[in-house]
């Protein structure tokens, strides 16, 4: 069972088994070419963007919080993140394994601190003022240890409000009873955050690269939720893609 209460980091039978999964170059699918098409790439595309992103911190020291059978039922259609943020206690912490130093950087740039956080739910609403920019973001199937991602961004003039920030979270969907939790999560696996153009210069995503996959995660699991984010940190385009059958 994941998490286990000792303080002693756990064996994680499930979460930490490595799986490989068939190619996809990241060439490929950033130029979103139709042999990349043809491939496995797989986009946001004709999917209703979500209207809410709603993120759930836990600590990682905090065994509960996995564990509740119950939590506060996101807005509807809403995208959803559930981070597991380091410890003080570093690595002796029983989730250490699968905490997220990123985690550290998204609660930052909520206002939020990490001292003495058991747990912290976050939601934010779309911003739908004017024209609606337009957000894309996609992904490849599993090469080894790596999968390839990217985010494509494209705000109206009349729109931008300073500078923007592009989050792109490779998350794994997780189904209730995995790990001990009772109820289905989609735990944050890795991330690239960086400052993004309102126009991309080409054809090209502005965020694109090989993103780690850590040991464990179930490739046929993993999907990606990228959003960006204006000068106020006021989310302003959100998007989701995930191809594989829900389990």
């Amino acid at each position: 069972m994941f998490p286990s209460p000792c303080r002693t980091r756990p064996h994680l039978p499930k979460l930490m088994a490595t799986g490989l999964a068939a190619t996809l170059s990241l060439g490929m699918l950033a130029s979103g070419s139709a042999q990349a098409q043809a491939v496995a790439n797989c986009s946001s595309d004709g999917h209703a963007a979500p209207r809410w992103l709603a993120e759930r911190f836990m600590s990682a020291d905090c065994t509960t919080c996995w564990s509740e059978t119950t939590q506060p039922r996101p807005p509807r259609g809403a995208a959803t993140l559930d981070w597991v943020v380091p410890s003080p206690t570093g690595e002796d912490a029983p989730m250490a394994a699968v905490a997220r130093p990123d985690a550290l950087e998204r609660l930052q740039a909520l206002g939020h601190s990490a001292d003495d956080l058991r747990e912290w739910e976050h939601r934010s609403a779309v911003a739908s003022r004017g024209h609606r920019p337009r957000l894309r973001v996609a992904h490849g199937l599993a090469v080894g240890d790596h999968i390839g991602a990217s985010l494509a961004f494209h705000a109206p003039a009349n729109s931008a409000h300073g500078r923007f920030t592009a989050w792109l979270a490779l998350a794994e969907w997780l189904p209730a009873g995995t790990e001990g939790s009772p109820v289905a999560r989609v735990l944050v696996r890795n991330v690239l955050t960086a400052p993004i153009d309102a126009q991309p210069a080409s054809n090209w995503p502005q965020l694109w690269r090989p993103m780690n996959v850590p040991e464990g995660a179930q490739p046929a699991r993993l999907g990606v939720v990228g959003w960006v984010t204006d000068a106020r940190g006021q989310v302003i385009a959100l998007a989701q893609a995930r191809c594989a059958a829900k389990p």
